[in-house]
């Protein structure tokens, strides 16, 4: 199995809606993009499938080093391989890549997060910086697109987080911001035990307000210059937004299941858009 066949294996098989929206891109464009993605994946699996926080800790440091050898022209594991002609061809910032890892890494750290501004960060590691990343391979010529991408990436991730609720909350995470429980008057304990209520619909409809608000302005900073090549955050949004209005739509019983489009229904949105724009 080749680098690039072992990244398209990993970004295939997890279904992501991401997947989908690399679909039409020309063949150099989608390999980077599916080499950064294969990235996100390997190193997001290190905290989700490791129990314990200190192997875990040390298989990103692994990785950290790892990405310190890729720039330095020693790529040893398939990702990486594989991404480094990425690299090479688009010019991806190291420390970007460095940042994602520091996102995966609070996970080991954090369990709960006391306010939307330290929600924030951890949005902007795990997500805003792969969508600077993203820009950077899809192409554009004004900076402004790359504020853009920044607000997607953390629209994403806000969008992942409501859809994610109950199963967080079974790994003993909650990423909802803990003021924000409070103001609602919903307890920490009924999202870990999933005892929904009026007040927790309430406080959802709220994050689903926000993340909407997010996608605005992303949307509202894209250079019409840039919209054709910025055309699969375009795709994603608009799989990502369906997904919302169905979670607004099933009553925001998030924390009873978890709420997904089918791969058909993907695939049709993101040609419908890709043929829009």
């Amino acid at each position: 199995m080749t680098p690039e066949e072992y990244c398209q294996q990993k970004a295939a098989a997890s279904g992501s809606s991401f997947y989908y929206s690399f679909l039409f891109l020309p063949p150099e464009r989608r390999r980077a993009i599916t080499a950064l993605y294969a990235f996100c994946r390997e190193v997001d699996d290190v905290v989700d499938e490791c129990g314990d926080p200190a192997l875990a800790r040390t298989k990103l440091a692994w990785w950290r080093a790892e990405l310190v050898g890729t720039y330095e022209g020693r790529p040893s594991h398939p990702v990486t391989r594989s991404l480094a002609e990425a690299i090479r061809r688009y010019g991806l910032p190291q420390e970007l890549l460095l940042e994602i890892i520091d996102g995966m890494e609070m996970d080991l750290t954090h369990n709960r997060y006391p306010d939307f501004k330290s929600l924030h960060l951890y949005c902007y590691r795990v997500a805003g910086a792969v969508g600077l990343l993203a820009a950077e391979i899809f192409g554009y010529g004004d900076r402004h697109t790359l504020k853009y991408a920044h607000d997607l990436g953390l629209a994403f991730q806000l969008t992942n987080i409501i859809r994610d609720v109950g199963e967080d909350a079974r790994r003993g995470r909650i990423y909802l911001p803990s003021d924000e429980l409070a103001q609602f008057g919903v307890g920490a304990e009924d999202i870990l035990r999933a005892r929904p209520s009026e007040a927790f619909q309430q406080l959802m409809r709220f994050q689903i307000e926000r993340a909407g608000q997010y996608y605005d302005q992303a949307l509202a900073q894209l250079p019409a210059a840039d919209r054709k090549a910025q055309r699969p955050g375009l795709v994603m949004a608009a799989i990502y937004r369906t997904l919302l209005e169905e979670i607004r739509r099933d009553g925001c019983r998030v924390l009873e299941r978890r709420v997904a489009l089918t791969p058909i229904r993907k695939l049709w949105i993101a040609w419908r858009t890709w043929a829009r724009n």
